[in-house]
C-alpha cells in the first residue's frame, strides 16, 4: 500500500510504501476511494494541534474517508467485501488522530465506525460528509439546539461553514453569515444564506439566536458573543488559534451560553446522507489526486479555498 506519512510538526509529509495490513477481530480493511483534506491536519502539521494528538507521529493523517470494503475481519457481520462505506469518526475514536487514517491507498478501521454510503452519493461527497457534514450538523443541532424559525449566524464560509449554512437553511432557519472573502458570497446566497457581512461584528444588528463560529481566531469568538442576542448561544467549532481571550463581562452580562463542539456522531452523518440522497445537499468540493495531497494541504494553509478538497484514489 502507499501512504503519506506525517513524521512531526513543521516537517513535510513523506511518501511511503509498506505492506497492506490484514484486519483483526472486528476490523475492516478499506480500499480508499475518497479522502477529504481538513484544516485540522494543517494544524497538526504546523504544530498548533500536534500536542493534542492521542497517537503521536509517525502517523498517516486523514479522517474523512470513503471507500470499498476489501476484507472483513473475524466477527464482522454488517459489512462484506465490495460494500461502499464511509468512516464516521467520533470524539472517542477518529482515524488520522487515534490511528492511521485515509491519506493512503488502504486503511484499517474498526467496523463499528463505518456507515453504508448510499449508492446515489459519490465517494468524494461521502468523504466530505464525514466531517464537513457531520461536524456542521452536530454543531447546529446538538450543541446549538437549532429549531425551525431561529435566526442563525455562521462565521466563516469555508468547507464546514458553507455546509452548515446550507444545513441550517434546510432545517428552516433564517441564515446570515460573516466572511471576509467576497468570492464566497454568491455561493452562500445560492445555498440559502439571506445576507453576508465581511466582519463578525456586522451580525450584531441582527441579534441572532445562535451563532456558530467556524473560524476560531479569538476575535471571531469575542465578536460572536457581542453579536448574539441576550440569552443566545455561541457554538465554537473553528480552531484558528489554540488560545484566545474573551470579554467575561460581556459573556456574563448578556447571559450568553458559549459551548465548544468538535466532530459529531454517526447519527449526524446519517442525517447528512439523508439530505444528500434527497438531492437537497451537495457539499462544495474540488477533487485532486493522491499524489497532490501535500500540495492540497499547502493550499489550505495559505487560505482562499472555497469548500472542501477531496483526494480521489484510483
Amino acid at each position: 500500500m502507499k501512504a503519506w506519512l506525517f513524521t512531526g510538526a513543521h516537517e513535510p509529509l513523506v511518501r511511503i510504501e509498506r505492506e497492506t495490513p490484514a484486519p483483526g477481530e472486528g476490523e475492516v480493511l478499506l480500499t480508499v476511494r475518497g479522502s477529504g483534506l481538513c484544516h485540522s491536519d494543517v494544524g497538526r502539521m504546523d504544530g498548533t494541534l500536534t500536542p493534542y494528538m492521542p497517537k503521536k507521529p509517525p502517523i498517516v493523517l486523514g479522517h474523512e474517508i470513503a471507500g470499498v470494503v476489501e476484507t472483513a475481519g473475524p466477527g464482522v457481520t454488517r459489512f462484506a467485501p465490495g460494500d461502499r462505506v464511509v468512516a464516521s469518526g467520533t470524539i472517542a475514536y477518529c482515524p488520522g488522530r487515534d490511528a492511521d487514517g485515509g491519506y493512503a491507498s488502504h486503511v484499517l478501521l474498526p467496523a463499528a465506525c463505518l456507515l453504508p454510503l448510499p449508492d446515489t452519493v459519490s465517494f468524494a461527497q461521502g468523504a466530505a460528509a464525514t466531517d464537513a457534514g457531520q461536524t456542521s450538523h452536530s454543531a447546529l443541532v446538538n450543541a446549538g439546539g437549532l429549531e425551525a424559525g431561529m435566526k442563525v449566524g455562521i462565521i466563516g464560509l469555508g468547507g464546514l461553514g458553507m455546509t452548515a449554512a446550507r444545513i441550517a437553511a434546510l432545517l428552516g432557519a433564517e441564515v446570515h453569515a460573516a466572511e471576509p472573502r467576497r468570492e464566497a458570497w454568491d455561493t452562500a446566497s445560492a445555498l440559502g444564506v439571506r445576507g453576508v457581512v465581511a466582519d463578525a461584528d456586522g451580525l450584531a444588528p441582527l441579534a441572532p439566536d445562535l451563532i456558530v463560529d467556524f473560524a476560531g481566531f479569538g476575535t471571531t469568538t469575542a465578536a460572536a458573543i457581542r453579536a448574539v442576542r441576550p440569552f443566545g448561544r455561541v457554538v465554537q467549532v473553528g480552531l484558528g488559534v489554540a488560545r484566545a481571550e474573551i470579554d467575561m463581562q460581556v459573556l456574563i452580562g448578556r447571559n450568553v451560553t458559549l459551548r465548544g463542539s468538535g466532530g459529531g456522531t454517526p447519527a449526524d452523518t446519517a442525517a447528512v446522507f439523508a439530505m444528500m440522497a434527497r438531492g437537497d445537499l451537495e457539499i462544495a468540493a474540488s477533487t485532486i489526486g493522491f499524489e497532490d495531497i501535500p500540495e492540497g494541504l499547502d493550499r489550505l494553509a495559505r487560505g482562499g479555498v472555497i469548500g472542501r478538497i477531496v483526494a480521489e484514489m484510483t
